[in-house]
């Protein structure tokens, strides 16, 4: 049954993330936190992330914002060992709260603030914002979206830049959380194991993903990524009281 739970989530959270660009984890993690441990299932989760992105550069490499992906990398490097300390260290009541909290609140504000900050260019002060907290995000529970959401809403780029720019970006920064976890002995053959099965499954939700990402319009786009988003920081912040 367990493997059968694993097969079905990395279907859905893939067909996700290939759609919106992220979010796989956002769906991943907390169903799998339900019957596997934190430290197996974050692992895991940006495992997939990296097959994912892997697979959508090569599709849609010509798509990428290189220069704006460059910098939300540089900057997230200091915040992944940020994020793994409040996994190992900290409070899993407390670090889950915050971080559906801020989910929440941000994904409400979107969609019920008429008038948000638009940006012609690069901004290096929003990068760094941006990265960084992505960076922790990610360090901590393998959540890295909300932060790059904000900063492609605030740049105004279309579903399939948003989609290929952040694959971009997950590649290496889930590679090096995925180092990051090496290290500290989370990869284990559980984790592993667990990947095996995650990834046939992950695959075909990929190139189904990428269609649907191409009938999706700027405005509607950003609209559902929104609600997507507040119902997960709602589902989050359920499962602490549940």
């Amino acid at each position: 049954m367990e493997v059968l739970f694993i097969i079905t989530i990395s279907f859905f959270a893939t067909l996700i993330r290939s759609t919106f660009g992220f979010g796989e984890s956002l769906i991943a993690v907390p169903f799998l936190i339900l019957f596997l441990p934190v430290g197996v299932a974050v692992p895991l989760s940006v495992l997939l992330s990296i097959a994912i992105a892997l697979a959508v550069v090569v599709q849609d490499h010509d798509k990428i914002h290189f220069h704006s992906a460059k910098w939300l990398i540089l900057y997230a490097v200091p915040g992944i060992p940020v994020g793994l300390m409040l996994l190992l260290f900290g409070s899993e009541f407390w670090t889950k709260f915050i971080l559906g909290l801020l989910i929440f609140c941000y994904a409400l504000y979107a969609l019920l603030e008429k008038k948000q900050v638009r940006l012609k260019n690069d901004s290096r002060f929003w990068l760094f914002i941006c990265g960084f907290f992505s960076g922790v995000f990610g360090g901590a529970y393998g959540i890295n979206g909300p932060p790059l959401v904000v900063y492609g809403k605030m740049r105004g780029w279309s579903a399939a830049h948003f989609r290929a720019t952040l694959q971009a970006y997950f590649f290496i920064a889930s590679t090096l959380s995925v180092a990051g976890y090496a290290l500290k002995g989370l990869i284990s053959r559980e984790v592993l194991t667990d990947f095996c099965y995650a990834l046939p499954a992950a695959l075909p939700a990929v190139f189904l993903g990428r269609y649907l990402n191409s009938r999706l319009s700027g405005d509607s786009f950003y609209t559902y990524i929104h609600v997507g988003l507040v119902l997960v920081g709602v589902f989050l912040l359920a499962t602490l009281f549940w």
